[in-house]
């Protein structure tokens, strides 16, 4: 049996799988620390090492797909949420493999939407699906992703851009709080800058004025023991509803509007009972049409990987 390598690498987390090319399972999925290898393919190798031991056959592997969380737009690829730098062609003959695509890791997210089934997904709000049309998808984690597919004859194409790097604007007097605070800083404020893992943080440091980390500020806003934690998070799916409705206007995303990321999952009810939907379709006169498209929260594991093994499929066929 020829396995191929499938790989999914966001800013902190490298999610691994080797896959039986045509089949629909992952013959094996591990996550490694970015942080614990110094470039890309001593993480892979150690993979690749962990598998062999395993008793799988990772030593035959000569295909590769990799999503990273990254522009990819020629042969160097430059991580901006992590250190790990390389060369594609390089990468490719370190590895000993005959074929390596390299994609963006949102464009291989969005390939696995039109995909997704029942179980693997959760309604937020309402709305009706219209089929073979744009999907549009939004994901907060160590950065913001966002993508999209639009229908391409009986195939879909992703597209790769890097819209989490927008200027955020602000909609109530609280959010212009937060803007003031963060134009200060860093001059320039991305979406991203408030829709990330560092988002949080800073959100919670401009309105409460204390220096939590991500992961402690929704541990208090999911227990209850901290109404300022909570402001927090609620502000942060607010603004993430506002962002995901310019999204789903700029591509005309009637098909559905997606939540990726490793934030949103975490949030529970804290997210279903937000203001996200209502900040979704508060865009004025276009309301009615944003009160149109349905939005989902994806609930897969990992989607990702779906989306990438799809695009190693095209380039193969």
């Amino acid at each position: 049996m020829t396995l191929r390598l499938l790989a999914d690498i966001g800013g902190t987390n490298a999610r691994f799988a080797l896959q039986q090319a045509g089949s629909a399972g992952f013959a094996d999925i591990e996550v490694l620390a970015c942080s614990d290898y110094p470039a890309i393919g001593d993480a892979v190798r150690a993979y690749l090492g962990k598998a062999a031991a395993r008793g799988l056959a990772a030593e035959g592997v000569k295909r590769a797909a990799i999503a990273i969380a990254n522009p990819v737009e020629g042969d160097e690829v430059s991580m901006t949420n992590h250190c790990w730098r390389f060369s594609i062609s390089a990468l490719k003959a370190e590895l000993g493999l005959d074929a390596l695509l390299v994609v963006n890791d949102f464009a291989a997210l969005a390939m696995s939407l039109p995909h997704l089934k029942a179980e693997q997904r959760e309604r937020i709000g309402g709305g009706v699906e219209q089929a073979n049309k744009p999907i549009g998808l939004i994901g907060p984690g160590t950065g913001l992703g966002v993508s999209g597919v639009v229908p391409c004859g009986g195939r879909w194409t992703a597209l790769a851009g890097e819209g989490g790097h927008v200027s955020f604007a602000p909609v109530t007097k609280q959010e212009m709080k937060i803007l003031q605070a963060l134009w200060e800083e860093y001059g320039h404020v991305s979406a991203e800058r408030l829709l990330s893992g560092l988002g949080l943080e800073l959100i919670h440091r401009a309105l409460a004025g204390q220096r939590l980390s991500a992961p402690e500020i929704t541990a208090r806003a999911l227990d209850g023991s901290s109404i300022a934690c909570r402001e927090t998070v609620e502000t942060f799916c607010a603004v993430l509803g506002s962002v995901a409705g310019n999204v789903a206007l700029t591509l005309g995303a009637t098909g559905g509007m997606y939540i990726g990321g490793g934030i949103v999952p975490r949030l529970g009810s804290l997210f279903t009972g937000s203001r996200f939907r209502e900040r979704f379709e508060g865009k004025g006169r276009l309301s009615g049409y944003l009160a149109r498209i349905p939005t989902w929260l994806i609930t897969e594991e990992y989607p990702a990987l779906r989306g990438v093994a799809a695009m190693l499929d095209d380039i193969q066929n």
